[in-house]
C-alpha cells in the first residue's frame, strides 16, 4: 500500500515542491492549505486552530486510510513586522499561532495515526532561527521554537515517529542578480527542489536512525563570515 503523506501549506513554494516530489516518489499527498490546490488532494484547513486541524486529518484518514507523514510547511513567511515597540499583539500571535502553534496541532492529532504507521514529521523552520536581522522577532521566534518543538517531541513520541526539523536559508521563488547567486558558497541560491529532496530522505525508511535533527540547508551562507 502506497504511503500517505500530509504536507501543510502545500498549495505553493516550498510546500507545492515537497508535495511534487512525495508524488513523484510514489506517495498518496493531501495538502492543507487556505489556497487551492487541485493536483492534490486539498484540505482547506486554517492551521492554527485546533478544531480545523482535527478535521483536516480525520478528512485525510477517511480518504486514505492511513497517515505516514506529516511535513509542517505552513508558515506566515514575511519576516518584516516593523520596530518590536509597535508590533501588535494581534499580529504577534497569529504568526506564532500559523507558523508554531499549527505545528504542535499537527503532531498532537495526528501522533496516534504516525504511531500506528511507525511514521515521521518533519517541521519546516528557516535559518533566521539560527541568524537575524532587525524587526523580525515573530517570525525569528516562532522559527527558533520549531526546533526546540522537534526535539522535544522526537522524544515523546519516539520510537515509533521520528520528528526532525528543516532549517532553509534564501530559497527563490523569482529571478535573482548574479552576486545573489555569487555570495552563497555553493555559488547558487536555493531552489524548492533543495528542500523537497531532504524532506523525501527525512521521511523516508533509509532516514530510521536520524531523529531530533535540525538540518540546515542554505547553501553554506550560516559558516561563512561576512563584515560589511
Amino acid at each position: 500500500m502506497d504511503k500517505v503523506a500530509l504536507v501543510t501549506g502545500g498549495a505553493q513554494g516550498i510546500g507545492q515542491g515537497i508535495a511534487a516530489l512525495l508524488t513523484a516518489r510514489g506517495w498518496q499527498v493531501a495538502v492543507a492549505d487556505l489556497r487551492e490546490s487541485p493536483d492534490f488532494f486539498f484540505v482547506r484547513c486554517d492551521v492554527a486552530r485546533e478544531t480545523a486541524v482535527r478535521a483536516c486529518i480525520a478528512k485525510v484518514l477517511k480518504r486514505f486510510g492511513r497517515l505516514d507523514a506529516v511535513v509542517n510547511n505552513a508558515g506566515i513567511a514575511d519576516p518584516d513586522t516593523g520596530p518590536p515597540e509597535r508590533l501588535l499583539l494581534k499580529d504577534w500571535n497569529r504568526r506564532i499561532g500559523t507558523n508554531l502553534t499549527a505545528a504542535f496541532l499537527m503532531a498532537k492529532h495526528a501522533a496516534r495515526h504516525l504511531r500506528r504507521t511507525r511514521g515521521a514529521i518533519v517541521n519546516i523552520a528557516s535559518t533566521r532561527a539560527l541568524q537575524s536581522e532587525p524587526n523580525n522577532e515573530p517570525y525569528a521566534a516562532s522559527k527558533a521554537g520549531l526546533i526546540g518543538l522537534t526535539q522535544a517531541l522526537a522524544l515523546s513520541l519516539g520510537p515509533e515517529v521520528r520528528v526532525n526539523c528543516v532549517s532553509p536559508g534564501w530559497i527563490a521563488h523569482q529571478a535573482v542578480r548574479r552576486k545573489d547567486h555569487a555570495q552563497h558558497p555553493v555559488g547558487r541560491v536555493g531552489r524548492d527542489d533543495d528542500v523537497a529532496e531532504l524532506v523525501a530522505y527525512l521521511v523516508s525508511d533509509a532516514s530510521g536512525f536520524v531523529t531530533g535533527q535540525n538540518f540546515v540547508i542554505d547553501g553554506g551562507m550560516t559558516k561563512k563570515m561576512i563584515y560589511l
